[in-house]
């Protein structure tokens, strides 16, 4: 069993205490879409090259953090903080994003041409929190399993809640609203060397060294797969990082399996745990998720969302 996550000095035990719920619900599209590593990983990468579109957030985030010098620490710290958000007790994600609103007080400044900002800028937070949850759900249905549209509102919709958490003041609930935000910010979007520098970060074994370098090369490409033109159009990223075909397949092979392999002492397993649930819940068939939410609904009076 993996011990409990340290992160920003706090321990976090997902098993623990039991019966802690989560800010979100374990019947919710985000309980589903996180467990999967393939969508974290494509969509996490697809994310940072929407923000870094942005030239206020891309100078804050390359200035004021340890990317460039610490990348699988910062990678590591980011997906972390994000599996808080959605698998750890509520009373410790709260403890984490409170963490990280308080670092955030502290970065401030220029970009190269003059530009001010500060990483509380309620625009900028919103942007941040918006491009994360296209980039996880849109590499989920591309690369993992086809999602309903249905689906895709429910999971804009659920990220509201914690999005507020880290001070964002709207949050896009469905992809139309996603795009409408897209666009109204496309203006200010532009190519730079440091969008350069992340894909090869990206490409390079810096992240995950044990992964085989092909895979890091088709993680970078299938995430500018899933931005959209007017995007990859502005940040001047041209054929030479088109996804193939077999690549294209190769990555949702792994993404398949991915559904289907339960590890214990994974942050998914863990929770499912701590709620009363078989560590395995979420990658069981959607009939046995049910009962099995139904039996916890019985247990527990207050109920869960349906799958």
């Amino acid at each position: 069993m993996i011990g409990p996550s340290s992160y920003l000095g706090w321990k976090i035990d997902y098993a623990s205490p039991p019966g802690e719920p989560a800010l979100l619900d374990p019947g919710s599209m985000h309980w589903r879409v996180y467990k999967n590593p393939i969508a974290l990983a494509v969509g996490g990468v697809a994310a940072v090259l929407l923000e870094f579109a942005e030239p206020r957030i891309r100078s804050g985030v390359w200035d004021h953090s340890t990317f460039k010098t610490d990348p699988i620490g910062r990678a590591m710290r980011t997906g972390t903080a994000a599996l808080i958000g959605v698998y750890g007790p509520a009373s410790a994600a709260r403890r984490v994003i409170q963490g990280v609103t308080h670092m955030h007080e502290r970065v401030s400044g220029e970009t190269p041409d003059g530009q001010a900002y500060t990483a509380l800028d309620p625009e900028l937070l919103n942007w941040v929190a918006a491009t994360a949850v296209y980039g996880f759900v849109t590499a989920y249905d591309q690369f993992v399993a086809p999602l309903t549209e249905a689906d895709k509102t429910r999971f804009y919709e659920e990220a509201a809640p914690v999005a507020h958490l880290y001070g964002a003041t709207a949050s896009p609930g469905s992809e139309a609203a996603f795009m409408a935000m897209l666009q109204a910010l496309s203006p200010r979007f532009e190519p730079h060397p440091i969008v350069d520098e992340f894909l090869a970060t990206i490409r390079s074994s810096k992240i995950a060294p044990a992964a085989p370098k092909a895979l890091q090369r088709t993680l970078a490409r299938a995430a500018v797969s899933l931005l959209p033109p007017v995007v990859r159009e502005r940040l001047a990223l041209g054929p030479e990082h088109d996804l193939s075909s077999l690549e294209t397949l190769a990555l949702r092979a792994a993404g398949a399996v991915a559904e289907k392999v339960a590890v214990r002492g994974a942050p998914p397993c863990q929770a499912s745990l701590r709620l009363g649930l078989p560590y395995n819940f979420l990658y069981q068939r959607q009939s046995e998720r049910r009962r099995a939410l139904e039996a916890r609904i019985v247990s527990a009076p207050r109920g869960t969302a349906s799958l």
